[in-house]
């Protein structure tokens, strides 16, 4: 597949950002992020007829017109990061977009090139883009047949899952049926968690780059969830059993992790100390009172442990339980926190964990994250919604987990190092 970039332009908002609106602060919780490095998602709309071919020009139009609009209440995407500072410049600059022509057919691309990542990535701009470069960049894809990937990218210094997928949901919204239907986003952050030296957990360094490392991808439906479910309450020691109702993501985060535990063990000769993260979204789980709609970098960590003992054996019913204690516990220090002070020691120490597990490096570690139930497949600009949803993957290796494109099941997408992966692959064949 070849993607050409036949034109490249910036949309400016549609009205002018207010004077007392176009100097942003951000909040320390954003402070930590690299000015450099950008969230990117592809969503693939296939073809419904061969008037697809001929409309794509008057689609690209109209997401251009609502663009416009929506950068009006999105305005700090449309300007640009004050290097070294603690600001955003709503200066209106704009965002990027970008139109495309990709070679083939959209429906063959997936099914022969989608786990290619390197191919996937030409549909999106680059995860890494210069400091001082648009905040949001949109990449139009048009296929021969008529099919659509619109890759969109956008800073992680303000954007995290959450705010991601509010903005797509909103733009689509507007282009459907009009931004007067449109709920206006907060951006005030700032004001519950303001700037402050956070050096003391500066941004560390993942010890796995790209380089050498492969993509799984494995689904689970709904009945491959509802046996998981199963299986998770089978404890083969009679130790006690779940007194609670595992989550589909608890249950697929144990099962991968247990899988990585036990490859582990296969490439040592033993079971090694691993460690699993998972971002925590704190909104609606803290005491202040900041709305649902609050944009930015909003979330903790969650670290579970594991530490081999006597038995040698990893039985999911165990795993899943340190998860759900892990979780549990994250959720109680936030609901917790009753001002900025206490959010910033919750996001702190989380860091200063963080840091100390990849400063010794006898122990596992692996990044989970999970887009499941955000409103990812809620992106129709008029043409109905997205068949399938994909990330652009980050330089490291970890896990993501999202929703399936029916609603039912979890995708989980896997980039581990080579040597691990074939590991990893054996063992998920393995009876939980």
């Amino acid at each position: 597949m070849k993607v050409q970039i036949l034109a490249r332009k910036l949309i400016t908002p549609s009205s002018p950002t207010p004077l007392n609106l176009q100097k942003l602060k951000i909040s320390c919780l954003d402070q930590n992020f690299p000015s450099n490095y950008y969230t990117s998602c592809i969503f693939y709309y296939p073809a419904s007829g061969e008037e697809d071919c001929v409309n794509t020009a008057e689609k690209s139009k109209q997401l251009q017109k609502s663009l416009s609009e929506i950068l009006t209440l999105y305005y700090p995407l449309g300007g640009r990061y004050v290097k070294g500072s603690v600001f955003i410049d709503c200066n209106d600059n704009g965002a990027e977009y970008l139109e495309a022509k990709a070679s083939g057919c959209l429906s063959e691309f997936l099914k022969e090139g989608e786990l290619v990542t390197e191919l996937r990535n030409h549909l999106a701009p680059p995860l890494f883009q210069p400091e001082e470069g648009p905040l949001l960049i949109v990449q139009f894809n048009m296929f021969e047949c008529g099919g659509l990937a619109i890759g969109i990218s956008v800073t992680h210094k303000i954007v995290d899952g959450f705010t991601l997928f509010t903005f797509v949901d909103a733009w689509a919204t507007a282009c459907r049926i009009g931004i007067d239907k449109v709920h206006s986003p907060s951006f005030q952050l700032s004001s519950f968690c303001p700037p402050k030296d956070m050096s003391s957990i500066k941004t560390f360094s993942p010890r796995s780059k790209r380089d050498n490392t492969i993509v799984e991808k494995r689904i689970f439906n709904g009945a491959a969830l509802s046996s998981l479910k199963a299986a998770a309450h089978v404890n083969v020691n009679n130790s006690g059993s779940l007194k609670y109702e595992p989550s589909r993501v608890q249950v697929v985060t144990a099962f991968i992790w247990r899988a990585l535990i036990k490859a582990s063990q296969a490439r040592h000769g033993c079971l090694c100390p691993s460690y699993l993260t998972n971002i925590v979204d704190m909104r609606r789980r803290t005491a202040l009172p900041i709305p649902g709609n609050m944009c930015g970098n909003f979330g903790t960590m969650s670290i579970a442990q594991f530490i081999p003992g006597d038995d040698s054996t990893v039985q999911l019913h165990d795993v899943v339980n340190r998860i759900h204690e892990e979780m549990s516990s994250t959720f109680s220090e936030c609901a917790k926190a009753s001002n900025g002070d206490d959010i910033i020691s919750i996001v702190t120490n989380k860091m200063l964990k963080m840091k100390e597990i990849f400063e010794t490096t006898e122990i596992d570690v692996y990044l989970f994250n999970s887009w499941s139930r955000f409103p990812i497949y809620e992106a129709d600009f008029g043409w109905e919604r997205p068949e399938w949803v994909r990330s652009v993957y980050a330089p490291m290796e970890g896990i993501l987990l999202l929703d399936s494109n029916d609603g039912d099941g979890i995708e989980a997408w896997v980039r581990l190092k080579e040597n691990t992966m074939l590991h990893f692959q054996q063992m998920l064949e393995i009876k939980y």
